[in-house]
């Protein structure tokens, strides 16, 4: 019996692309990819270069093979692993010619398979909403066309019968999809005061809202929803943002240290040259000097690179209009071990959280969904936010208060997840790569980037447009960009 994960690229065991198939037991470099990939994975600070494996053909030959994949960020590769023709650049997919091979995988690795992304080739399926406005903007793309401009013709030519059969022709369910979508468009993400809200995403009442908007790090607020935060901040909403962790080790030394060269130019001039901070200086200048590959930073020295990201976000709300008392650095205790390896969630975490929950009694909340980072801070951060919402469930403020789930950073949502849609003017997108440009340690030096080379802010503006070129596509209006949104509905 082998055992064995299939890897970011179509990896088996440490097998990369390109290992041919009469490969046998052997010595391997280990990419510097794969080596991020690990050290990720299983929480190590250093990885090494090279590592034992066996071979394609020793796990070819094995009786049995049970090989596993876990997440969205893997769903494309188990769709070549298990759909895809066999080949050496996926030495995963070689496997398929195995008599006894078995995939074990979650729902979201699963979902870019066909059974599950697009059922409607493969069995009768049980219609529900979602189902068809994907197989609608599915049959749109197979079809270069519109949603209003689909005929029956298409319907039939593409397998999907079974939906003019329900509705009786494909007139009703054009018109029925087009307006669902359409119903998710909303230039007021808070709700429209004194207006009709039958079929708008959020309601009109109570106005103006209090609203949290929960942010990982220091950046994730404006880089995936900063958009929309305006948009509640000028539609004058209480709008509150918590960033939960402190980032600080996604600062870089060289961040740092422009701090420390301009304090030692001006601290002669403005007679704070104190003994104490000529020892803190020489201290920082003296580790950062020294400092090895995984090195911890001292306690100062995260207590700096926290003051710094902390200066970013608190300048990037007050350019979007945040009100100061309106921003909370929560710092939950999970995150603060001073290296890439973090702790488990606990209480101590939640109760932070919650403590703010019942301090605001927010209408709304706006929480990361983005749970493809391959870190795992945000799915923390994210597990900390819903399990305070669970314990709190029972407030009477709770009955009034809507979750909406934000993406944006590593991903964005599938048309036929999104339930708000809020457009984003030409103005409105240069006004959020400024806000996000505030954070300046994260631009080119940012040390966490993952596997997209693209900078935040490049990443956010494109996955914007794209959705915005995807609903226009169907047929509607035509924005410069749009950020999604999908409602959480907790369970009371």
């Amino acid at each position: 019996l082998v055992l064995c994960e299939i890897g970011a690229r179509g990896s088996v065991a440490f097998n990369e692309p390109g290992s041919m198939p009469t490969s046998n037991c052997r010595l391997v470099l280990l990419s510097s990819d794969l080596r991020h990939e690990i050290s990720s994975s299983y929480k190590c600070e250093q990885v090494p270069s090279t590592a034992i494996t066996l071979g394609l053909a020793n796990i070819i030959g094995a009786h049995r093979v049970i090989t596993m994949a876990w997440g969205e960020n893997r769903a494309e590769t188990v769709r070549k692993v298990v759909e895809g023709e066999a080949s050496i650049s996926v030495p995963a997919s070689l496997l398929q010619g195995h008599p006894h091979v078995k995939v074990v995988i979650d729902l979201p690795a699963a979902e870019d398979l066909t059974r599950i992304s697009q059922p409607w080739k493969v069995t009768s399926c049980e219609w529900d909403d979602k189902l068809i406005r994907r197989a609608i903007v599915w049959l749109c793309h197979q079809t270069n066309k519109p949603i209003l401009k689909l005929t029956d013709k298409d319907y039939n030519d593409y397998g999907l019968g079974e939906l003019l059969a329900l509705y009786g022709s494909a007139y009703q369910v054009n018109i029925k999809i087009f307006n669902d979508l359409q119903h998710t468009i909303t230039g007021w993400p808070g709700g429209k005061p004194n207006a009709d809200d039958t079929y708008r995403p959020e309601r009109a009442n109570p106005y103006p809202k209090r609203v949290i908007v929960f942010s990982p790090h220091p950046d994730d607020d404006v880089i995936s929803m900063g958009g929309t935060l305006k948009r509640l901040v000028d539609q004058h909403h209480d709008v509150h943002v918590a960033y939960e962790t402190s980032g600080n080790i996604a600062v870089g030394d060289e961040d740092m240290m422009r701090y420390f060269l301009l304090m030692d130019k001006i601290a002669p001039e403005f007679n704070f040259n104190t003994e104490g901070y000529k020892k803190l200086s020489s201290e920082v200048k003296g580790f950062v000097a020294h400092k090895k590959s995984g090195d911890m930073d001292t306690a100062d020295i995260r207590e700096i690179k926290t003051m710094i990201r902390q200066a970013e976000a608190s300048i990037a709300c007050s350019y979007i209009g945040v009100k100061p008392q309106n921003v909370h650095f929560l710092r939950l205790p999970f995150y603060e071990t001073g290296a890439i390896k973090k702790g488990d969630l606990t209480q101590r975490d939640v109760d932070i959280v919650k403590d703010l929950l019942m301090k605001v009694k927010p209408h709304q909340i706006f929480v990361a969904g983005d749970l493809a980072d391959p870190h795992g801070t945000h799915k923390i951060c994210t597990d900390a936010v819903l399990a305070a919402i669970d314990e709190l469930i029972d407030e009477s403020w709770m009955e009034d208060c809507r979750i909406w789930m934000y993406r944006g950073a590593w991903a964005e949502w599938e048309i036929d997840h999104i339930e708000m849609a809020v457009p984003i003017s030409p103005e409105e997108l240069r006004f959020k790569r400024n806000s996000i440009l505030k954070h300046q340690s994260q631009m080119e030096n940012a040390p966490f980037l993952g596997d997209d080379d693209r900078l935040f802010w490049q990443r956010a503006e494109e996955r914007n447009r794209a959705t915005a070129k995807l609903y226009e596509g169907l047929g509607l209006a035509s924005y410069e960009a749009i950020e999604a949104f999908v409602e959480y509905k907790p369970i009371r």
